[in-house]
């Protein structure tokens, strides 16, 4: 049985992707610790419990069992806090442009729940595009990239258009259904830089499409799920 339900790939090789103090880059190693260290107990508690079961000792493949659930439960508790952490530091208000999510030091699947979930919002608020950063995926193992993918597969279960940007460790995604051919160049700011705002493009109809299933999640206003509006309302 694998260690941990959640892919253990993150985004970058760190997970913050900004200067930022020692303290914090401490506190998420140490919820990411934790998680890690009540999945091997977890491992462990259900290896025991199918060697019990095949010795035909019930009470004690199922008192192994309902432990390795409590430390399941609470390895997913230390994953959840370290994902809202790193979302909360990595995407608050004057760190990053309003039309931009950054999903640095999320697994993959934490950065998919959060991205549709901002998508959806997004959309809700009938705002025309986002920027994903994704990373180039420097630091992936073997060098494969796993959050670019899952966000480009997201993208297409939404029928939503999407174009990789210069920076290839960013994606525009077009929220309003029209077709991308290429993402539009970013403006020159005054100091020589490019904004990552532009303004709002007209919307064409958006043709009906298959709703993608919705996974259960926390309400909106829960957890990281509430912060998105205030972390990084979309322009």
């Amino acid at each position: 049985m694998a260690s941990s339900a959640i892919p253990l790939e993150r985004l970058g090789g760190h997970a913050f992707n900004h200067r930022t103090s020692v303290e914090l880059e401490e506190e998420y190693d140490r919820l990411r610790d934790l998680a890690r260290a009540e999945a091997d107990k977890k491992k462990s508690c259900f290896d025991r419990a199918h060697e019990a079961y095949e010795r035909g000792n019930g009470a004690e493949a199922k008192a192994l069992s309902n432990e390795g659930k409590r430390h399941q439960a609470k390895q997913a508790e230390y994953n959840k806090r370290a994902a809202e952490f790193i979302f909360r530091e990595n995407n608050a208000m004057g760190r990053i442009a309003e039309d931009t999510i950054d999903l640095h030091g999320l697994f993959v699947e934490e950065a998919e729940d959060i991205l549709e979930a901002r998508i959806r919002d997004a959309q809700a608020r009938g705002q025309s595009h986002l920027h994903v950063i994704v990373g180039k995926g420097n630091h992936s193992t073997g060098g494969v990239r796993k959050i670019k993918p899952r966000v480009e597969q997201l993208c297409r279960e939404l029928g939503l258009d999407y174009a990789s940007e210069e920076n290839e460790g960013r994606i525009y995604v077009d929220l309003g259904g029209n077709r991308v051919g290429a993402p539009p160049p970013l403006p020159e700011q005054p100091d020589g830089h490019q904004s990552h705002s532009r303004p709002q493009r007209p919307q064409r109809p958006r043709p009906e499409r298959p709703q993608r299933p919705q996974r259960p999640q926390e309400p909106e206003d829960d957890g990281i799920f509430g912060c998105i509006k205030a972390c990084c309302t979309v322009m």
